[in-house]
């Protein structure tokens, strides 16, 4: 039932003059006082419902050099004129994911920053506004927020403001997680043995069922995901049972939207993943060691680790990072099983509400 303000001004006046005329009548009292209930909720409805979003999205060029409402510095946008690498475009000597399947390659610019606009309008009108100042704010100055951004750190799709960063975050920034994966070391390094050593998916192909395999400059580097940008590849799961129980126990493994992914991940000798930004700096991510040859490493805003069999790394793929192996074949391959955390300091309505507006096929 809609209430103009007409209407609930007439009802206010007449029980004004009910007071009036029964001022010694306990009804007119508790009349008043019901209608001036009903006044003042309809003007905390009038307040609530203009949405801090009203008024459209700018497009209009910032004053950092960067379109107002693009998410990706138009420096990206046209051809690199690096070289390309499979799948990957080399620019100012980074790589810049062009692959068809990655959220974070074909999801930029204007297209993307309207959706964001609507998804949060459509939770706040469904759910609530509460706790929803640091992701209004992400949305709302992407450009400047990305186009602007360090070199060292520049997340390709969504930055959101004022949550703590650092190349490499303590095992204690999600410890329960850290423990339960490196407790479930054993399980799963035989579970990935099980898939690794597993029959050719088909005649002609080195690949066993179920493994992908990722563009690199040097050598190979083979995923095999579970849950691959927030959707479960089923098949996968079924033959990973362990695996997928873990996940299921992890309180802050990110399983419901596009920056969640969980895979076994393999680099064979003289393999290199060049240098590139993850989209988001919303979440962790881990790698749990499974086989690591003294040969390895990962370097994340300049800052090299190396990978220890059973223990956990935790990283922001936000910052620019690379890793490679330089070993020689008799070392074997690295293995690490890759799960994406949620940043600590994301709070929960926020967890909610990104679910919400990154959800797979939104």
């Amino acid at each position: 039932m809609e209430w103009s303000l007409e209407r609930v001004r007439e009802m206010v006046a007449g029980g004004m003059q009910s007071m009036r005329d029964c001022e010694s009548s306990a009804f007119g009292t508790a009349m008043c006082l019901l209608l001036l209930f009903v006044w003042y909720c309809y003007r905390v409805g009038r307040e609530h419902s203009s949405s801090p979003l009203r008024g459209g999205y700018s497009t209009e060029p910032s004053r950092v050099g960067g379109a107002g409402g693009a998410l990706i510095s138009t420096e990206r946008d046209g051809k690199a004129k690096g070289r390309p690498v499979s799948g990957v475009e080399e620019q100012n000597g980074f790589a810049y994911c062009q692959s068809a399947e990655s959220f974070r390659c074909t999801n930029t610019g204007e297209g993307l920053n309207q959706k964001l606009y609507h998804s949060l309008q459509d939770y706040a009108k469904r759910y609530t506004w509460s706790g929803m100042g640091r992701v209004h704010k992400g949305v709302r100055d992407q450009g400047r927020y990305l186009t602007s951004r360090p070199t060292i750190q520049r997340p390709e799709v969504f930055f959101l403001p004022d949550l703590p960063s650092a190349p490499f975050f303590s095992r204690d920034a999600q410890k329960h997680d850290v423990e339960l994966l490196e407790r479930s070391f054993p399980a799963l390094l035989a579970e990935f043995e099980s898939i690794y050593h597993a029959p050719p998916a088909r005649a002609g192909s080195s690949l066993p069922l179920g493994w992908k395999a990722n563009s690199t400059p040097h050598g190979q580097w083979w995923t095999f995901y579970l849950l691959n940008q927030g959707t479960p590849l089923a098949l996968n799961a079924r033959r990973c049972p362990r695996a997928w129980r873990v996940l299921g126990q992890l309180r802050t493994f990110i399983a419901n939207n596009v920056f969640g992914n969980a895979c076994f991940s393999v680099l064979t000798p003289g393999a290199l993943i060049t240098e590139h930004y993850g989209p988001t700096n919303v979440r962790l991510r881990c790698h749990l060691g499974l086989r690591v040859p003294s040969s390895c490493e990962l370097v994340v805003g300049g800052e090299p680790q190396c990978w220890s069999e059973g223990s956990c790394l935790l990283f922001d793929d936000s910052f620019l990072h690379r890793a490679f192996h330089e070993g020689g074949p008799e070392d074997g391959p690295r293995v690490v099983f890759m799960v994406d955390l949620w940043h600590p300091n994301v709070a929960a309505a926020e967890r909610q509400a990104l679910d919400y507006i990154f959800t797979p096929g939104r």
